[in-house]
């Protein structure tokens, strides 16, 4: 009985093969694990901050109003990362401002202060961690979104009962013409933009989205040129 034999060159062969799926493989789960990483789709991103400030307590438990750090949100495109200063109104200690207004003295001792005093002490700012962070080539403006009725919450979420501020939706393309084809559900009175805990009456935001859509002449538009300019 004649017994058939493989020529030596399909051993060869086989490893190349298997060589072959075990480099795919690792392509294809390198290339997921890129594409998932809060680096790529920022979802998650939760960076810890040289001071550990609590949007938590202060929007949500002391009710401070978006608009006393991030005060330029309503007048320029960029919503502003507050100056030490306005920390400084709160938690100044001993310090004086160049009018000679003592500043307050909430938790002065605190050593997660440290860097707020240091900071008023020597005049340097502090190194923030952006957290949300579009691409260069996207053109945001906060003051046309806020003055229209588009609260905070629809874009960073309920930072108001986070204690460690993160990254709750993509910011992709598709995010923001959902929103620009769509935008009766987000739309809300203007002075309800900062509340982020309002709701609706009877519960309808599309109704009343709607109302202030025609009373506010809003027609968002959809081509790319509107953010990529």
């Amino acid at each position: 009985m004649q017994v058939f034999h493989f020529p030596t060159w399909v051993n060869k062969f086989t490893l190349m093969v298997m060589g072959g799926l075990l480099a795919g493989g690792g392509y294809v789960g390198a290339c997921l694990f890129v594409a998932v990483h809060p680096t790529t789709v920022n979802v998650g991103h939760r960076p810890i901050q040289p001071v550990p400030f609590s949007h938590k307590i202060h929007a949500g438990q002391l009710k401070l109003d978006c608009r006393y750090c991030h005060n330029t949100v309503d007048r320029a495109a960029h919503a502003a990362i507050p100056p030490t200063a306005t920390c400084g109104n709160c938690h100044g200690g001993n310090l004086v401002t160049e009018d000679k207004r003592a500043l307050s003295n909430i938790h002065i001792a605190s050593k997660k202060l440290e860097p707020v005093r240091s900071s008023l002490e020597t005049d340097e700012s502090i190194d923030w961690i952006r957290v949300h962070d579009l691409p260069d080539f996207v053109y945001f403006n906060h003051s046309a979104h806020v003055t229209r009725g588009v609260s905070c919450v629809h874009c960073h979420g309920r930072v108001d009962q986070m204690e460690v501020v993160s990254q709750v939706h993509t910011l992709s393309m598709k995010f923001c013409l959902d929103c620009h084809r769509n935008p009766d559900a987000r739309l809300r009175p203007v002075e309800e933009v900062t509340n982020l805990a309002w709701t609706p009456p009877g519960g309808d935001a599309e109704a009343v989205g709607a109302k202030i859509r025609k009373e506010l002449n809003i027609n968002p538009k959809d081509n790319c040129s509107t953010c990529h300019r």
